[in-house]
């Protein structure tokens, strides 16, 4: 099986880069950041650390859109979700999509998979959520965070269609990979599941602008984690969306996550430190989009999200 990483950025290089060590298969990938393409054919590959340690260049292929020629299997697409849409009409006009082809996505947040179906079949698209803590530090360089074979994830056909073959072997791939696969049952509980994990932990760090393991010193983040899984369970309840666990099992995941990923600062803090819009919208929005949509309001979502607008627009007075 070949694939084709769309997006190298932290996720994009991670999965790419732990299939061709780990399940020693052929990757490509695709980039449209010029830095990133450049600094990456120039130096023979990206640099990868874990932790911040064993820093080493990894060889890997590098390609914009339009110079690229490769018919990979499936696709593995990582892009934020403001950026989806632009990249995939680039990668149709560029040619490279065709009928044939699987696209997987762990992207966060929700809205990516309806996009992704205006390009694939449904039946070929593999929907996926990833529990992964991953570093872009620069062009061409990314950092691995968490112990080694502590990947853990889930995976799921879109729309509940059959397993078929193909999606066993990504399984398996994924797998050799060491990235940790788990078939889930229900796609969009599964998605729902992972956006109302982010939705507490990614929120929170960038609001406060701290690391995973800086935010649970705070003895109230339990229940601030609590407040916000009873909306999410409440809103997900109405709108018969399965989540995976219970309420208090979802507080326990973000307490554990944080004693285990202390060093992290999670994507959306991320992007608010570079000076870039966050995901908030297709996070706490979008569960706050299925309580209005099934008569209930989500009130804290609703609030956090506005504080995270309020953030970014209060950036232009900071010197």
């Amino acid at each position: 099986m070949k694939y084709g990483v769309i997006g190298a950025g932290a996720m994009g290089y991670r999965y790419g880069i732990l299939l061709q060590e780990n399940a020693e298969v052929d990757v490509d990938f695709i980039d449209t950041w010029e830095p990133n393409v450049e600094k990456v054919k120039s130096q023979g590959g990206v640099y990868v650390s874990r932790d911040h340690e064993n820093r080493h260049l990894v060889p890997i292929n590098i390609y914009y859109p339009e110079e690229y020629q490769g018919h990979p299997d499936v696709w593995i697409v990582f892009k934020k979700q403001m950026q989806l849409s632009e990249e995939l009409k680039r990668d149709s006009k560029s040619g490279l999509f065709h009928s044939d082809q699987y696209v997987f996505s762990a992207m966060n947040g929700m809205g990516h998979f309806e996009k992704l179906a205006e390009y694939f079949d449904e039946t070929h698209i593999i929907t996926g959520t990833a529990m992964i803590a991953t570093v872009l530090s620069g062009p061409g360089d990314v950092d691995f965070m968490g112990p080694k074979n502590g990947e853990a994830m889930h995976m799921a056909p879109y729309k509940n269609y059959p397993v078929d073959d193909v999606n066993k072997q990504v399984f398996t791939d994924l797998k050799k990979a060491t990235l940790g696969p788990e078939m889930a049952d229900d796609w969009l509980g599964m998605c729902m599941t992972k956006v109302i994990f982010n939705a507490v932990v990614n929120t929170l760090c960038t609001m406060f602008e701290i690391k995973m393991g800086e935010l649970i010193q705070y003895d109230g983040v339990p229940d601030m984690a609590a407040q916000l899984f009873n909306e999410s369970f409440d809103a997900c309840e109405r709108a018969d969306i399965p989540l995976i666990g219970t309420r208090q099992s979802n507080v326990q995941l973000v307490v554990d996550n944080c004693h285990k990923l202390k060093y992290h600062y999670p994507s959306m803090y991320q992007d608010f430190s570079k000076g870039r819009n966050t995901e908030i919208d297709y996070i706490n929005g979008y569960i706050a989009k299925i309580g209005r949509e099934n008569d209930y309001v989500c009130r804290t979502h609703e609030f956090v999200v506005h504080e995270v607008h309020l953030a970014e627009k209060m950036r232009q007075f900071k010197k």
